[in-house]
């Protein structure tokens, strides 16, 4: 037996070499043929001869296309059998017949006779080698002549060609799933590495074409259309195979790939790797979750968990993402599919089988994918919330939400594993000082819903998770941003409710809510504001709890009309009533008792004494000495009451108590002398004294709250009330009008060409006046001065209310607001007393001073305050001054790259107010005059801003330094011009820019 099939194998090897020399003889006849043709017709003939051999013609519908000549030779063809068709196919398609005709198909007969052919002619003769054959061997023949050159020139019309071709087979003919079948029907024992590498190299083919087509190619090679197309072709083949696969009842979990899942798979990588991702899942997503859907409705007899274990037409989405070999085609596919989840109405169990139904074979298989979900989905990756709880829920605890509590034992080891992981890196400083505040909020919702599934035993478990939890919301507490201390609210009582469910912990008066919202959006709003400015920020905090003070202050009468006054006047008589009833007396008792009750035993009203005892201060004096008795609350509470109207009212003694009150005031402690929540209103009234005092006296008040600024007798709350009491002292300043009589300018050469004498007015004005005359004047009896009067003519369309116009010398006691000029911002003069001392101490560290350190939120106040005050002083002398100082200390590297973004925030708020202040006047004439300190601190505002933009992490900072970068291209842009003006001056006095500012010093950004 053994025998007789080894001579079965002889002879079919021999037939096999025969019919190949056949072939390859008939091809290079063909060949001959096309080369000696003279016309189309021979050329026609010429394929036919071939083409019947090969696929089943019917010769009649091209013979009415072609000479008489040639036509009955086309009809009366012999056509060979079936079998021996299927041969000749099989050896044309498998050798090196098929790229030998396909040459001179693409080249010389489009180059030369495709033109002519007939529409039949073309599609029955030439497409059918194409549409016809083996879609592997016609992809890798074709696609390399998408870019075909002749003579060094792209050659046109080979390349359009190609292109039809290819939209035909690969598109029109469905290509794709030809291939998928092909591939899936390729014997097993083939040499498993070149059959990967066959699958590889057409997969790379078939998904390059959009690339290598033409610009003006046809709509259908465009990405998107092209890739779209192929997609779907991938996904029913993945469907046909999945039908395939079941109906010959083989073992679905076989550790082998079939070659048609394989070239999926393949495919799918590659079309992530061009930036088509989103049209792969665009396709995929909606076949998702109708089948997830349609299994997780109730109804079925089987658990949700059995239904997809056993359901068939399901299982092949794992084997292809198990097909994938790419990780970063698997990391995107995962990470665009969340994201595109997100927007549709996926309930957390869908959410969960969608996962589960993609990735986890490959989760249990592959230690990158479980890296993938447990370490870049949740530390370094952005996804919204209900995305998160589905990662947690298939990565972490590994079963669907609806029987979490049933396998919740088996888990609880990576529950605790992944909660401690997360916390390492959320309690961290350095997380919280540059983490974006998005990673910061998706993170901290990470380690709230995972604090969520434990109890008291679970952190008693866990090593250091109680320290880090601590850790983490202290350092998120210190933080000026609203956000970041309601997340640490928010993880403060997700803990406290672990602990002891009984007793929840609120850091957060205002959220006081049973279910925490981990997406943070009702915090969006502050953020957005905080994201202007700093201090519009500290405005709208102040204008808030000067709100909820008012409406303390109205509880606080309501509830003084219900309560006992112990100091309450009782009248004796009423005492001596009630003994009355206890006691009997004569009528001649009672009566002088009447008469003692109505005169002389009245009792005396004590009210009066106890108003005496509480008059309101009237002089500074005592203000001081009842803010030094912090053991009388209420003499302390009665002088914060009048302390601004005293100081606002201007005594002569406030220059020399003006010292002395400004200690007292910033060291007076609110808590201690007002009633429980009456702070904030005491604390108003406070800072509402301070600033009225800086602005009635400031140089009596700016030296010692300066002093108190760097004092170690204060804490870092009193130093925040200093600064923002400078910032409103100086916007009050800025904002106030001062008036005082306009000196208008008058001629000081007078003419003497006119005949008139001196005294008269001058005659000049409108044609049609008349001459003047002297009238009487009518202000005083006694006038002295003179006054005329004369006819003015009425202006076109004017409405005439009068027939004369009266000139006179106005009186001197009368001030006409022609006479007043109004003068606004007084805070110039005073800009160095509040600016100079302030930096002087910013970098020193003492006892219990640190703003490079602890004390970040005092630097960035002084800063934001530095940079109100420059712009108080927009387009004055003193900005021009005092921007010198003020970028020396911006450019400092522990300033400029301090590690917190509320410190950077601040620098780029003074630097854009430096920006806003200098005059471009006076920075040209700085330049001309070749002073380089100026242009270097610009200069350097300009490549920090860039610096910013490019590498800090916090999206508010990226947002100032591109506003800051548009304020520097503004202020050059009018130095530019300034310049220009001043070309002519330069070039009189021979002055030369020096290398360095000719070079651009101050430089356009945009």
């Amino acid at each position: 037996m053994d025998a007789g099939e080894g001579t079965e194998n002889n002879n079919n090897n021999g037939i096999e070499q025969s019919t190949s020399s056949k072939v390859l003889e008939k091809v290079g006849n063909v060949v001959v043929s096309i080369n000696e043709a003279k016309n189309v017709d021979q050329v026609i003939y010429a394929l036919h001869s071939f083409a019947v051999r090969l696929f089943p013609l019917d010769s009649r519908t091209i013979a009415g296309s072609i000479d008489k000549q040639y036509r009955d030779e086309v009809i009366g063809a012999e056509v060979p059998s079936e079998h021996e068709r299927d041969n000749w196919w099989q050896v044309f398609y498998q050798s090196t017949a098929f790229p030998t005709l396909a040459r001179v198909l693409l080249v010389d007969v489009a180059l030369n006779w495709l033109t002519c052919f007939p529409v039949s002619a073309k599609k029955h003769l030439y497409d059918v080698f194409v549409l016809r054959g083996c879609v592997s061997e016609v992809v890798q023949t074709l696609v390399p002549y998408l870019q075909h050159h002749l003579n060094g020139r792209l050659e046109t019309s080979i390349c359009s060609n190609t292109e039809r071709l290819l939209a035909l087979c690969l598109l029109e003919n469905d290509g794709v799933l030809q291939l998928v079948r092909e591939f899936s029907h390729q014997p097993g024992n083939n040499n498993l590495e070149r059959r990967k590498f066959n699958i590889s190299k057409v997969s790379q083919l078939v998904t390059s074409v959009p690339d290598k087509a033409r610009l003006g190619a046809s709509t259908l090679l465009s990405s998107h259309l092209y890739i779209k197309r192929i997609t779907i072709q991938l996904i029913q083949g993945a469907e046909e195979w999945n039908k395939n696969y079941y109906d010959q009842a083989t073992n679905f979990n076989r550790s082998d790939l079939d070659g048609s899942i394989l070239f999926i798979g393949d495919a799918f990588a590659r079309i992530c790797r061009r930036g088509s991702t989103d049209l792969l899942l665009s396709e995929m997503v909606p076949r998702i979750v109708t089948q997830v859907q349609s299994v997780v409705q109730p109804g079925s007899d089987l658990t949700v968990s059995e239904a997809f274990k056993s359901k068939p037409g399901l299982q092949f989405w794992s084997k292809i993402m198990e097909a994938i070999k790419d990780s970063y085609a698997v990391e995107r596919i995962s990470e665009q599919l969340l994201h595109r989840l997100a927007t549709q109405r996926i309930n957390d169990v869908e959410g969960y089988w969608i996962l589960w139904l993609l990735f986890h074979q490959i989760f249990e298989l592959q230690s990158s994918i479980r890296s993938m979900f447990t370490e870049r989905f949740l530390l370094w990756k952005l996804f919204p919330v209900c995305c998160l709880r589905w990662i947690l829920q298939f990565s972490v605890l590994q079963c669907p939400p609806d029987t979490m509590f049933k396998v919740k034992s088996q888990n609880n080891c990576n529950l605790l594993d992944t909660t401690s992981r997360l916390l390492a890196v959320w309690s961290k400083r350095e997380f919280v000082q540059s983490a974006p505040i998005e990673q910061q909020a998706y993170l901290t919702a990470a380690v709230g819903l995972c604090l969520e599934k434990l109890n008291k035993e679970d952190l008693d478990a866990t090593k250091d998770a109680m320290h880090l939890i601590l850790q983490g919301v202290s350092c998120r507490l210190e933080s000026p941003s609203h956000l970041v201390r309601r997340m640490a609210s928010s993880i403060a009582l997700v803990f406290s409710k672990a602990i002891d469910p009984s007793n929840p912990l609120y850091l957060d008066e205002n959220f006081k809510e049973e279910t925490i919202n981990w997406e943070f959006t009702s915090a969006n709003a502050d953020m957005a504001v905080s994201a202007i400015s700093d201090g519009e920020e500290t405005n709208i905090n102040q204008d808030k709890s000067y709100k909820d003070a008012k409406i303390k202050n109205v509880d606080k009468e309501l509830m003084e009309l219900t309560l006992v006054d112990p100091d309450e006047v009782i009248d004796p008589a009423t005492l001596n009533n009630e003994a009355a009833y206890d006691v009997d007396n004569d009528d001649d008792d009672d009566d002088v008792s009447e008469t003692s009750s109505e005169s002389s035993l009245q009792p005396y009203d004590l009210s009066d004494d106890d108003t005496d005892l509480k008059k309101n201060f009237s002089q500074l004096v005592d203000v001081v000495g009842a803010l030094r008795k912090s053991d009388d609350a209420d003499g302390v509470e009665r002088a914060l009451d009048v302390a601004e109207k005293l100081i606002r009212a201007a005594p002569d003694e406030l220059a020399f108590i003006a010292s002395d009150l400004v200690r007292t005031l910033v060291q007076v402690r609110c808590s201690d002398s007002t009633m429980e929540g009456e702070e904030e209103s005491a604390e108003e009234k406070r800072q509402k004294a301070l600033v009225a005092l800086i602005v009635n006296c400031p140089l009596g008040s700016l030296d010692p709250i300066n002093k108190l600024l760097y004092s170690p007798n204060v804490d870092t709350s009193q130093r925040i009330m200093i600064l923002d009491v400078m910032t409103d002292a100086a916007l009050e300043l800025a904002h106030a009008k001062t008036a005082r009589q306009k000196h208008p300018t008058r001629p000081q050469i007078s003419t003497t060409a006119e005949t008139q004498p001196w005294f008269m007015p001058s005659s000049i004005g409108p044609a049609g006046s008349s001459i003047w005359k002297e009238i009487s004047g009518t202000e005083s009896p006694l006038s002295l001065t003179y006054s005329y009067e004369r006819d003015l003519p009425s202006k076109p369309g004017q409405v005439k209310r009068g027939k004369s116009r009266r000139w006179s010398v106005k009186s001197l006691n009368v001030v006409q607001d022609d006479w007043v000029e109004w003068s606004q911002n007084k805070f110039p003069p005073f800009a160095a007393a509040f600016m100079l001392p302030a930096m002087q101490g910013f970098d020193k560290k003492s006892q219990g001073v640190d703003f490079l350190g602890r004390d970040f939120i005092v630097l960035g106040k002084l800063i934001h305050m530095l940079g109100i005050c420059m712009k108080c002083s927009a387009m004055h002398p003193e900005a021009s001054a005092l921007a010198l100082p003020l970028l020396d200390m911006l450019s400092t590297r522990e300033i400029s790259h301090h590690a917190e973004a509320y410190v950077r925030k601040s620098v780029l708020f003074a630097a854009s107010c430096i920006l806003l202040a200098l005059n471009p006047t006076y920075v040209a004439s700085a330049l001309v005059e070749g002073s380089s300190e100026l242009a270097r601190g610009l200069e350097w505002v300009r490549t920090w801003a860039l610096s910013v933009a490019d590498t800090d992490t916090d999206k508010e900072c990226y947002t100032m330094a591109m506003a800051c970068l548009h304020l520097h291209s503004e202020m050059a842009l009018q130095t530019s011009r300034a310049l220009e003006s001043s070309d002519s001056v330069i070039q009189t006095r021979g002055i030369s820019l020096p290398s360095n500012l000719s070079k651009g010093k101050i430089r356009i950004s945009f």
